[in-house]
């Protein structure tokens, strides 16, 4: 997601290639929260500014008003999707964060493994999954439990608004430094290498229960099906606080009793019938909403 800048947009047109406004950017940033839920306050108007010259340049415009006029119009949907990925930084690597899988592993799979093994269904959410790395984490957490866990029930759902990362995520490739941080007897049983002979690539046991999905989370949820665990770190930050406590509560509606939503470690989940399991993350007590 975008980085904290400190300049208002009055101060970025000044000498600057293309003239940007604080009419302009509060045009961006409303089409931005439409789009996506994100809230962009103006101390971000360098960052906007820095990102969308790169579009302007190659559109061949003269202004962000120009820009705006563009993105605003019928004709403007395909160029709103490529603002919206040049003003989010997609942040992510293996096991990030990684008292989260342990808890995964430790506290929430042994039960919902038993279950499937009688016959239930488990399914685990990704929201916000980027290039792939918290979903293949999430699938390799399972393995190591549950090497077979292909012959049962067991799905992962991983969604990003992004078609690209999703692109990416779904090649399951990557770069010897970005699995670094993937155990190492994790990396021998269920990786393998690329088949150009550059990096290594998710094997097919851990592809096979990852269901990659473009899903934005202020539109409209398809899921039928409750969740014993949701993944959706460093995402909601990004909104303001009614979207914050909207999202969380959705995210209620989608979890079994007893189900777990891990969270980044900057966010508090402040909403009736979670109960902080420490380390941020949060059961879902089943209790009334």
């Amino acid at each position: 997601m975008a980085a904290a800048v400190q300049t208002r947009a009055s101060e970025v047109s000044g000498g600057n290639e293309f003239a940007f406004t604080d009419h302009d950017f509060r045009q961006i940033a409303a089409m931005l929260y439409a789009d996506s839920g994100i809230s962009l306050p103006e101390t971000k108007s360098t960052l906007v500014y820095s990102r969308l010259a790169k579009r302007l340049r190659a559109l061949g415009l003269e202004s962000f008003r120009q820009y705006c006029e563009l993105i605003s119009g019928p004709d403007g949907t395909d160029e709103r999707h490529h603002m919206l990925v040049a003003l989010t930084t997609n942040v992510t690597r293996f096991f990030r964060e990684p008292h989260h899988f342990d808890h995964l592993r430790e506290n929430v799979l042994p039960p919902a493994i038993e279950a499937a093994k009688r016959g239930g269904r488990l399914r685990l959410w990704s929201a916000g999954c980027s290039t792939g790395q918290e979903p293949y984490s999430i699938a390799l957490t399972l393995l190591s439990v549950l090497p077979n866990a292909g012959d049962y029930d067991i799905r992962i759902l991983a969604s990003d608004i992004d078609p690209s990362v999703i692109a990416t995520a779904r090649r399951g490739i990557y770069s010897e430094s970005e699995v670094a941080s993937i155990p190492a007897d994790l990396r021998r049983r269920f990786l393998e290498p690329a088949g150009d002979g550059r990096g290594l690539s998710i094997g097919d046991d851990a592809r096979a229960l990852v269901a990659f999905r473009e899903l934005n989370l202020i539109g409209s949820w398809p899921m039928k099906h409750a969740f014993q665990a949701i993944f959706c770190r460093n995402v909601v930050i990004y909104f303001d606080d009614e979207t914050q406590q909207k999202t969380w509560r959705r995210f209620q509606e989608h979890l079994a009793p007893g189900g777990q939503l891990y969270v980044g470690h900057s966010e508090r989940v402040g909403v009736t019938g979670f109960v902080s399991s420490g380390l941020t993350s949060y059961q879902f007590t089943g209790q009334p909403r």
